[in-house]
Order: structure tokens, then sequence, then C-alpha cells
């Protein structure tokens, strides 16, 4: 029996981390970068990001941004395209996910989107959706990339 109880503590352990339960709520770092970019913090943005290598899709060229400041050059990318098409006062709106998959450290979630903005002061609208990856870092879900598809931009209803 001994040697049961000894197999069984040793096996516990020295389980592999993968199997270990991700800490907190995935989706934290997620409203955490939207409702940053929404008040104009880019410190919060990035902190919600992980180290290391990102990737970043969005809809405005180069349309790709891959490697450790992506989030840094598609904030850039994203001022200088607001200014040369006249838009301003964006912000995102959002809601529950509408897929979560979590396996162990990684993790991969889908966020209703609602993008709205003023171009040239025309109020415009933009229903979409963030996919998004994600990784534990530090003890934390940290966002590892992201890719932003939504319908064209119409004015609103």
């Amino acid at each position: 029996m001994k040697k049961a109880i000894i197999a069984l503590l040793a096996g516990i352990t020295l389980a592999p981390p993968a199997i270990a339960a991700a800490p907190g709520d995935v989706t934290a770092p997620i409203r955490q970068f939207i409702d940053a970019f929404n008040t104009g913090d880019t410190k919060a943005e990035y902190a919600a990001c992980a180290k290391g290598n990102i990737v970043i899709m969005d809809e405005f060229a180069p349309h790709l941004w891959v490697g450790p400041h992506a989030p840094e050059q598609w904030a850039s990318d994203y001022e200088k395209h607001a200014q040369a098409t006249g838009v301003t006062e964006g912000r995102v709106t959002y809601g529950a996910p509408t897929r979560k998959e979590i396996e162990g450290n990684q993790a991969y979630v889908i966020v209703p989107t609602v993008y709205l903005y003023r171009e040239h002061g025309k109020p415009l609208v933009e229903e979409g959706q963030l996919t998004i990856a994600l990784r534990v870092e530090g003890g934390a879900w940290k966002i590892g990339g992201w890719a932003w598809t939504g319908v064209t931009p119409h004015p609103p209803k």
C-alpha cells in the first residue's frame, strides 16, 4: 500500500504541466485589449499581449503584422490609416464569446464585435468578430495573435 501511495504522489507531482488547469478567465486579456483601445491606453493594450512573436491580421494595409513588436506596429499603422482616411472616434464593442476552446495553456476564442467610427465626420458601423489565440505566460492568459474580420462598413441603421 505504501508503494502505491508513493507511486500516486510521484505521478501527481511529475505530471506534465500541459494538463494543469490554466489560470483565470481566458477572456480577461481580450477585454483589456479592446477596452484599452477604446480609451487610447496603448500601455494596457500591449500588456494584454504575450511576449515573443505575435501575429495580427486586419483589414487595413499592410494587413499582416508578425513579430515581437506586432502590437506596436499595428497601432502605429492604425493611426496612420485613420489619419489618411479621416477616421476618428474609433471604438469597438464586443459581446460574449461565441466559441472558446481551451487546451492546457493554449486557447482559441471568437468574440463578436462592432467597430464604430466616423469617416470624414460621417458615422459608420462594421459588424465583425475577433478570432484570438492565447497562451499562458507568467501565470496569466496573454494574447498571442488575433485576426479581425468584418462586413463592409456602412452607415448605422
